[in-house]
């Protein structure tokens, strides 16, 4: 599927951890209808890079939910994992604090549907099943709208951690565009003009900046 944006972001129903303690079943993105969505996929539970992700978009959680923004993580680690890693403290290499759902993508669909499993599945000359290479999610980012549409995406290799104020930049550039009907130029943010997509409004803004 490769690149989403501008499509109807895939759908899913699966178990998930909310508020940091509930195991709920059938989690979807339906019930965030005329809320934007923050989608992001990390690849495993009880590591090292990922708690620091997920502590840094708790740590600006209510920013987003300021922006009208949900905030939803995905790994192919089961519930019961993502339950037993809210409860571990930080200081013990837990995540307990974090409060915006844990999808559990355990069946490899979601994170295949939205193209950022690594490795894959192929059969060997006996004719079984071999996977090459870890089935886990690449470090995925997914910005829906309102309507269900991707309007933005990036996906890091496992090693390389995201930058969360560049996602809230994203979202600030979102919402512009939708309110002001202009365009966001190079290094725009929150409080910076727009830029008017004629010759002459580029012309302005070159000169101005």
């Amino acid at each position: 599927m490769g690149v989403l944006v501008g499509k109807k972001a895939p759908g899913f129903s699966a178990q998930a951890v909310i508020n940091g303690n509930d195991i709920v079943e059938n989690f979807t993105l339906e019930q965030f209808k005329g809320k934007y969505v923050l989608l992001f996929f990390y690849p495993k539970d009880f590591t090292f890079v990922c708690p620091t992700e997920l502590f840094a978009f708790q740590a600006k959680l209510e920013e987003f939910k300021n922006r009208n923004v949900e905030v939803v993580a995905v790994s192919t680690d089961t519930e019961q994992s993502h339950w037993g890693w809210l409860q571990l403290e930080k200081s013990k290499g837990g995540i307990q604090g974090v409060t915006y759902p844990l999808v559990a993508d355990t069946n490899k669909t979601i994170s295949m549907n939205y193209d950022v499993l690594a490795g894959d599945l192929d059969w060997n000359e006996e004719g079984e099943m071999v996977a090459e290479g870890e089935l886990i999610a690449y470090r995925g980012l997914f910005l829906i709208d309102k309507d269900g549409i991707v309007k933005h995406q990036v996906v890091n290799d496992l090693p390389l951690g995201r930058n969360v104020d560049e996602a809230l930049r994203m979202v600030d550039a979102l919402q512009f565009v939708e309110e002001n009907g202009e365009a966001c130029p190079a290094n725009w943010s929150k409080g910076k003009d727009g830029l008017t997509t004629t010759h002459e409004g580029v012309a302005d803004y070159l000169a101005a900046n």
